[in-house]
């Protein structure tokens, strides 16, 4: 299962902001009608004066006008996440492949068998199967993955009763 990428928030920000504007404009409309409507009626009667319609001492236009501020924001941050150049993240991902490769090269000889081993497992392996395949024992397979770990070179995972060992 992959992450989310930049682009796919990026798509979902700005169809939630369009949803949210559209929503907003439709209770901003209904808002006019009825403080429209209530200054109408103030007018009308001649006991009222013009400073007691209820629709003047509102907080509801100000509130619209915070959440129509807050959607064109969510729909700023949507567009620039989706407009945002890929060739970032694409120089990040080599920049993260060249760091691990610096990496492998300072691991001892027993550290750079079990790293090949897991390599060509397709980078993940249970650490049951490597003691298997490396003949070597629990506790030293354990103190060995123990210094890969801290390296940063891979990481385990708790699966059921083993680990599974990870390259990074």
């Amino acid at each position: 299962m992959s992450s989310p990428n930049h682009k796919s928030i990026g798509s979902l920000l700005v169809a939630f902001a369009i949803i949210l504007l559209f929503v907003l404009i439709i209770v901003k409309i209904n808002t006019d009608k009825e403080e429209a409507f209530l200054c109408s009626v103030v007018e009308a009667s001649p006991t009222l004066d013009m400073e007691e319609c209820p629709a003047h001492d509102s907080y509801t236009s100000w509130l619209v006008l915070a959440a129509f501020a807050v959607s064109f924001l969510v729909l700023g941050a949507g567009l620039y996440l989706l407009l945002l150049p890929i060739k970032k993240e694409q120089q990040e991902q080599k920049e993260s492949a060249a760091a691990r490769q610096a990496d492998v090269s300072k691991l001892a000889e027993e550290e750079l068998n079990l790293y090949n081993k897991i390599k060509l497992n397709q980078g993940s392996m249970y650490q049951s199967d490597l003691i298997k395949e490396t003949g070597l024992s629990k506790v030293k397979i354990s103190r060995i993955l123990d210094k890969m770990e801290g390296k940063g070179v891979l990481e385990r995972k708790r699966r059921g009763m083993t680990n599974i060992v990870v390259l990074r």
